[in-house]
């Protein structure tokens, strides 16, 4: 894996321009890749012709005729992800039989595809299955079982630590230039690698300041991650009470998963549904009620919350409940309950993840991000070493070798004109058998392991710069 291989030359047929789908096209073709699109709706098909430079089909995923029409046969990849389980399924056993060699599969239901369903994954002819609320909930449970709710990313093997969090009033980091923070706070090295501000993602240079509200990731090697949390006032304590805002197919299978080991409390607003929950989580309280009136979060123990989740199927709920229980907390609670307590939003419109984590949710996750990001790293595993998502940023930290003679290898990082264009950080770097945090002398050689975050919109940039 040496990431030298040209995506241009990979060839991806797409059933379905819904959420994912669309998601989906967007980035691949953006990254160089040869797409085609087959879409019964047509007002989707009018929305991305506009938008995506793909070759869309209008019709049926199970007309053998479009699929001839699309030149499956010629396909390196398929990826279904239309709303219809049965349609994904079946779509990659035809897939199979035009000779396509990697078919993924978007499934809602648990009960395929798993080593223990009566028709399996090897079956169903299916080399990847994504189940987008599943993916959520079970990233959500890590989150949990991590610390505070803050989004921790181990890199490296762990030997990297990626953190966000946010930055208050009276942070000692506030208002100040990151060069500045740099010189000030040198006992151990770290890095800020991108910021969320407003509905913006910053990949920053060391002039940027770091703003009240600011959402922040910050990069540092594994031995330096208590003192960075520290630093930054972020609490080590495990959650214990949790209020889940939402009983559909996340919020159902969270407190199913939380349940075993913290105390889970669900409210939902349906009460046929309320009443089936109740009797379904054995170790989860259900309430029937309104998770976005404030006398309802209160009655219901909102104050005395460690982490507060939003997983309705409305993105307008998910945040302003969001923003209520923040203000609750803050408000009303003691001082050290208010600090340690951290705010989750679901957000199903991609456009909105940025916009909720700076209005109030601590992280704001997006199911099709999550199902999205996981079939992109499928697809990208002989290209990059590895990927993976900023919750609440619109970027992606990225593991990638630096090939000899690409432009990467030509100077100091200080130096590179695209190492400070707002695109591209270089966080990490892996010599003499240890990873260390990339500062501005650092001077990448030939073949090194390197750790970039750059804008997700920017990865074919980051290819490019570490390419001969």
């Amino acid at each position: 894996m040496n990431g030298n291989k040209p995506a241009k030359s990979t060839s991806i047929l797409i059933l379905g321009l819904g959420g994912v789908g669309y998601y989906l096209a967007k980035r691949l073709v953006h990254e160089g890749y040869a797409i085609t699109v087959i879409e019964q709706d047509n007002g989707l098909i009018r929305h991305a012709d506009g938008d995506i430079d793909a070759r869309l089909i209008q019709g049926n995923a199970m007309s053998i005729e479009c699929w001839r029409e699309a030149g499956a046969e010629k396909m390196d990849y398929l990826i279904s992800v239309t709303n219809n389980d049965a349609v994904n399924m079946m779509s990659c056993l035809i897939g199979d039989r035009f000779g396509i060699p990697l078919k993924i599969a978007r499934v809602r239901s648990r009960e395929f595809g798993n080593e223990n369903s009566i028709l399996n994954a090897r079956d169903l002819k299916i080399d990847l299955i994504i189940h987008p609320e599943e993916l959520v909930a079970q990233e959500i449970f890590r989150l949990i079982k991590l610390r505070a709710g803050n989004d921790i990313i181990a890199v490296a093997k762990g030997q990297i630590q990626a953190m966000a969090t946010r930055i208050h009033e009276k942070s000692p980091l506030a208002n100040k230039k990151l060069k500045d923070i740099s010189q000030e706070y040198n006992k151990f090295a770290f890095r800020v690698v991108a910021i969320a501000r407003g509905i913006t993602t910053l990949i920053p240079s060391g002039e940027d300041k770091l703003l009240p509200q600011d959402q922040a990731f910050f990069m540092a090697g594994h031995e330096n991650l208590s003192g960075l949390m520290s630093l930054t006032g972020v609490e080590q304590q495990k959650r214990h009470r949790v209020m889940i805002i939402g009983g559909g197919l996340v919020g159902r299978r969270l407190a199913e998963l939380l349940g075993k080991t913290v105390k889970v409390r669900l409210i939902e607003k349906d009460e046929p549904l309320a009443k089936e929950l109740s009797f379904e989580l054995k170790n989860a309280e259900v309430l029937h009620g309104d998770g976005s009136d404030s006398d309802v979060l209160i009655s219901a123990g909102l104050l005395e919350m460690d982490t507060f989740i939003t997983a309705t199927g409305e993105n307008e709920t998910n945040i302003m409940s969001c923003v209520l229980a923040k203000h609750l907390m803050t408000s009303q609670s003691t001082h050290k309950r208010s600090k340690q307590s951290k705010c989750i939003a679901l957000v199903n419109k991609e456009d909105y993840v940025v916009l909720a984590t700076t209005m109030g949710s601590d992280l704001a996750l997006n199911k099709k991000i999550l199902a999205g990001n996981k079939i992109l790293k499928f697809i990208r595993r002989g290209e990059l070493l590895s990927v993976a998502h900023l919750h609440g940023f619109d970027a992606e930290m990225v593991e990638i070798v630096a090939a000899p003679n690409s432009p990467i290898t030509r100077k100091p990082l200080s130096k590179l004109d695209s190492y400070y264009n707002g695109k591209i950080m270089i966080g990490g770097i892996h010599r003499d058998n240890v990873w260390q945090i990339a500062v501005g002398d650092t001077h990448i050689q030939s073949n090194d392991r390197v750790i970039v975050v750059c804008m997700s919109q920017h990865l074919k940039d980051v290819q490019k710069l570490f390419l001969a």
